[in-house]
């Protein structure tokens, strides 16, 4: 039999999640629908789709296939360009100014190591389940349907508010390479508008609408044009590093410029402050799970996908050690600009004020890299939610002659060029952070989820059996994350503060031990699969969870307003598309089934 057969031809699936199932035919069976949302939960909210399914029918639904035309050289250049951005300029001088001194080195090879641990999780669902849909797709098949729509939800935001801000910090980093210090002059005042929203930035939109043409057009292109941009902006990162090698001198390294008022050593604040460093840099290493939704335009997964990644969390980790060195010798810790180490270092010495010229030009390339990937990965993601029918299906549409999310990606730049247009940078980076952070701990948990439930879908005794102790040690586990991460925040220093922290550690330590002596996994990757189980994920969910803890209020605000705001729509809409979706999935196997019988 022809196994094309199966799949859902594009008519067939062209209404299916986009309004057009009976549901949503008229008021009346829209009325019908809301009364039996209990029931339509009950049955949809903790559906897992199974690995197969979302490689075969859920991705029919897009119609065309995405071209697999990426290699591990693209993914390494498009994890560089997603990671290296103009953050890492601020971030440092930050670190480096009030927690870490000169050892902010050793605080981004603590957060470059704590990246590498998440990236492995990414990779074994993205090489055991090659698809567009990231950690979207590894939840639903783990957690279910609303685990994976509220993480989703909140991460496609996290991605539309953050790239709005990169856009218009692009505006002030251009202005600098070009001599122009005040962004201002580059935006049109509307005195009629709030604060805040009254300055009207049309070089951010322009940037967004045409990096949104380039990655409508093909991914194959758009990851060359990024590999160019990457490499220019590595070339300025490596000046950068090298000048501050020329001119720094090594002294810096352990005498403050005021040594009366501020502690000498590398280690001023001790490891309290190279921790809280490596909290503050980890946000640096955010732009690697954007390579993950490449997968399904990836060459060979098996090889491609975790030389990709964990190379370019590598690579990333390399250069920012050594921009941390070179800016930690060119002045003392507490002489640091903490808005702009860098050209600030340079500005104060006669005749060297054009490098700050320079670390603009580098800066402005590497928002353009940052945010390309930025768009690819979160086009993709709205995708394959649009596939698994929680949102309408014309966002899951490929386009057959560029093989690329069209509709998706036209989608979100409109409504990213729409913020980046008004809304002022500090506003936008208050909104951001928390939702990439939840995604992390959410994927960590779910790798070992499902390494340790039974996979088969007739085994259900098997699955109820290692789901009671797996779900069991996770909680545990956050749990004993989450004490660790309140005392080193709130507990005052001492013998009593170092004592608890010492036996939350112990005690997280001897539950992974415990799990993994008395648990046995009930799966193991084919291809390629986490190193050290559980060790590894379990570290990246206490990391996670510690990373959790240092956000503000604000932060937790606006995760608790957009996940409320989802979980209307999936209750109001999803929940009922997707119920459509099943109902005329199923309904379309059995008549294939049937067919097949006749012709037999």
């Amino acid at each position: 039999m022809d196994k094309g057969a199966l799949m859902p031809s594009p008519d067939e699936t062209c209404c299916v999640g986009g309004g057009g199932g009976s549901s949503f035919s008229s008021l009346r069976a829209y009325g019908r629908a809301l009364a039996q949302t209990p029931r339509r939960l009950a049955a949809r909210a903790c559906a897992a789709a199974s690995p197969g399914e979302e490689m075969s029918r859920v991705r029919a639904r897009s119609g065309a296939d995405m071209a697999r035309a990426l290699r591990w050289p693209d993914l390494v250049g498009l994890g560089l360009g997603g990671m290296v951005g103009a953050g890492v300029f601020v971030t440092t001088g930050r670190a480096t100014r009030l927690y870490a001194g000169p050892a902010v080195v050793v605080s981004y090879a603590i957060a470059g190591l704590c990246a590498l641990l998440s990236a492995f999780c990414y990779t074994e669902f993205a090489v055991d389940m090659p698809v567009a849909g990231g950690a979207f797709s590894y939840l639903r098949v783990t957690f279910g349907e609303l685990a994976a729509f509220l993480t989703g939800a909140n991460l496609i935001m996290e991605y539309v508010f953050s790239n709005a801000a990169v856009a218009r910090s692009f505006t002030a980093y251009l202005g600098t390479a070009v001599g122009v210090d005040a962004p201002s002059k580059w935006r049109i005042a509307m005195p009629g508008l709030p604060k805040g929203f009254n300055e009207v930035d049309l070089v951010a939109v322009g940037v967004i609408l045409l990096i949104t043409v380039c990655i409508c057009y093909s991914t194959k292109e758009s990851s060359s044009v990024n590999m160019v941009l990457t490499a220019v902006h590595v070339l300025f990162i490596m000046f950068v590093i090298v000048m501050g090698f020329w001119r720094g001198d090594t002294r810096n390294l352990t005498r403050p410029a005021d040594p009366e008022h501020n502690p000498d050593g590398f280690f001023p604040h001790g490891a309290a402050g190279v921790f809280n460093g490596a909290a503050m840099v980890y946000l640096s290493y955010i732009g690697y799970d954007a390579v993950s939704t490449m997968a399904e335009e990836v060459e060979r997964p098996s090889r491609d996908i975790p030389i990709g990644v964990s190379g370019s969390v590598v690579l990333v980790t390399l250069l920012y050690c050594l921009m941390a060195a070179s800016m930690s010798m060119l002045l003392p810790y507490d002489a640091i600009d903490t808005e702009a180490p860098f050209s600030g270092a340079f500005k104060g010495s006669s005749g060297w004020g054009w490098v700050s010229n320079v670390i603009g030009a580098g800066a402005s390339l590497g928002i353009l890299t940052s945010l390309m990937v930025a768009m690819l990965g979160q086009a993709r993601y709205l995708c394959v939610i649009g596939r698994s029918g929680v949102m309408p299906a014309w966002l899951a549409r490929v386009n057959p002659r560029t093989a690329t999310p069209v509709n998706a990606s036209a989608f979100l730049g409109v409504f990213t060029a729409a913020l980046a247009l008004f809304t002022e940078l500090d506003i936008l980076l208050n909104l951001v952070c928390i939702g990439t952070l939840f995604v992390f701990y959410m994927v960590a948990n779910a790798v070992v989820y499902r390494r340790y439930v039974a996979a088969a879908e007739d085994d259900e005794e098997g699955r109820r059996r290692g789901a009671v102790p797996t779900l069991a040690f996770l909680l545990a586990f956050s749990l004993v994350a989450l004490c660790f991460t309140l005392v080193w925040k709130l507990a005052p220093r001492g013998g009593a503060r170092t004592g608890l922290l010492v036996a939350c550690g112990a005690a997280a330590a001897a539950a992974v031990a415990a799990f993994r002596a008395l648990v046995p996994q009930a799966r193991r990757p084919e291809l390629w699969g986490v190193p050290a189980m559980p060790w590894v994920p379990a570290a990246s969910v206490f990391l996670n969870v510690f990373l959790l803890g240092s956000l503000d209020r604000p932060s937790y605000v606006r995760f608790g307003f957009f996940t409320a705001a989802a979980a209307l729509v999936y209750v109001l809409y999803s929940v009922h598309a997707s119920y459509d979706a099943d109902e005329a999935a199923a309904a379309l196997d059995g008549a294939k089934v049937l067919d097949e019988g006749c012709k037999v």
